[in-house]
């Protein structure tokens, strides 16, 4: 139904920027949410940011504090979040997931991606 593949992560220095992609197959892409999580070691699964079917948003903010923008192209089948002012706090696994309506809970979603190593040296 809808497989999703993330890339775009690596190292990179604090204050510096990065944009992660989420590619997805299957032809019914522009009916569902789409959310990026992330998750350090030993931690809880975090929400970042989610948007709509229609190009609605939110983000986590206090967390994010706008630095993050998350974006859509259906005629890719492709969701973006951008990262700017990375702080090592930052580091994590960052995973993209989809379904039908926006959420902000991880447990919610049906369709996950294999996660992009994200990590931010001082």
């Amino acid at each position: 139904q809808v497989q999703l593949v993330e890339s775009g992560g690596g190292l990179v220095q604090a204050g510096g920027s990065l944009r992660l992609s989420c590619a997805a197959s299957g032809r019914t892409f522009s009916r569902y949410a789409l959310g990026w999580f992330r998750q350090a070691p030993g931690k809880e699964r975090e929400f970042v940011a989610t948007i709509s079917v229609s190009g609605g948003t939110i983000y986590s903010s206090d967390s994010v504090k706008g630095r993050f923008t998350i974006s859509r192209d259906n005629a890719k089948n492709t969701v973006y979040l951008q990262m700017n002012s990375l702080k090592p706090e930052d580091t994590a696994v960052y995973y993209c997931a989809a379904r039908p309506g926006m959420s902000m809970n991880w447990r919610m979603y049906e369709y996950w991606g294999q996660g992009t190593q994200v990590t931010v040296s001082a």
